[in-house]
C-alpha cells in the first residue's frame, strides 16, 4: 500500500474569514500532496500567497506561504491507497499543473454549498471540491455527496486517516529544513507589508 496526504490550512484574512463562517471551522484550505513534507503538493488556491485576488490551480510552495502567512497553522494527514491510485493521482496533478491557467476558483460554488445544491462550472473548483473530484476519479469516493459540496470540514472529519503533523507552518518548515522565501527587493517588501495588513497578519 501507498499513501497520499492532505494538508488542512488555517490562514488569516478577510476571504478566509468568510469561508470559516461557511464551513464552521478554522481550517479553510485543502492541499493534496504526494509526500509528508509537501514537496509535491497541489491545490486550487492563490496563485501568489501574498495576493488574494487571483486564484487557480498551483503547486504549493511552503516557503512562500510562510513568508505571506507567518501565523499559518497546518494539519497534515495521510490516507492509504494503492500504488496504482497514487501514480494515477500524481499524473493527474501534473497534467493539471501543465494546464494550470485553465483552472479557476469557483466563487459561485460557495453560496451553493450553503444551500446544499450541487454545482459545477467547467474548470472551476473550490480547493476541497477539486481534491474530492480527483480522488473520486481514482476510486477513492470518500464522501457520500457530490464533490462540489465537499468542504475542508469533510476532510478534517475523515476516518481512516493518520495525523502526520499539526502545528504552525513555521515549525513544520524548520523540521523539513525549509526556509521562508525572503523578499528580494524594496517593491516586494512593500507588497509583503500590504499583504500582511490585508490578511490580518501584521
Amino acid at each position: 500500500m501507498e499513501k497520499i496526504y492532505f494538508a488542512l490550512v488555517d490562514t488569516p484574512g478577510l476571504f478566509a474569514s468568510i469561508i470559516r463562517r461557511v464551513i464552521g471551522m478554522n481550517y479553510i484550505h485543502v492541499v493534496l500532496a504526494m509526500d509528508p513534507e509537501l514537496n509535491e503538493a497541489y491545490s486550487v488556491g492563490r496563485r501568489n500567497p501574498a495576493v488574494p485576488l487571483f486564484a487557480g490551480f498551483e503547486k504549493e510552495d511552503a516557503g512562500k506561504i510562510e513568508s505571506a502567512f507567518p501565523t499559518a497553522r497546518y494539519r497534515i494527514v495521510s490516507l492509504e491507497c494503492t500504488d496504482e491510485q497514487k501514480e494515477n493521482i500524481y499524473q493527474k496533478l501534473k497534467e493539471c499543473y501543465d494546464r494550470r491557467f485553465r483552472y479557476h476558483y469557483c466563487i459561485l460554488g460557495l453560496p451553493m454549498i450553503l444551500c446544499n445544491i450541487p454545482f459545477y462550472q467547467k474548470n472551476h473548483y473550490t480547493c476541497s471540491s477539486f481534491v474530492a473530484s480527483v480522488l473520486e476519479e481514482n476510486g477513492l469516493g470518500l464522501f457520500e455527496k457530490h464533490f462540489s459540496l465537499v468542504t475542508p470540514r469533510d476532510f478534517y472529519e475523515l476516518e481512516d486517516t493518520h495525523v502526520v503533523y499539526e502545528g504552525t507552518l513555521q515549525e513544520f518548515n524548520r523540521r523539513c529544513r525549509r526556509l521562508p522565501v525572503g523578499s528580494r527587493s524594496k517593491f516586494w517588501r512593500v507588497v509583503r507589508k500590504i499583504s500582511f495588513g490585508m490578511n490580518g497578519a501584521v
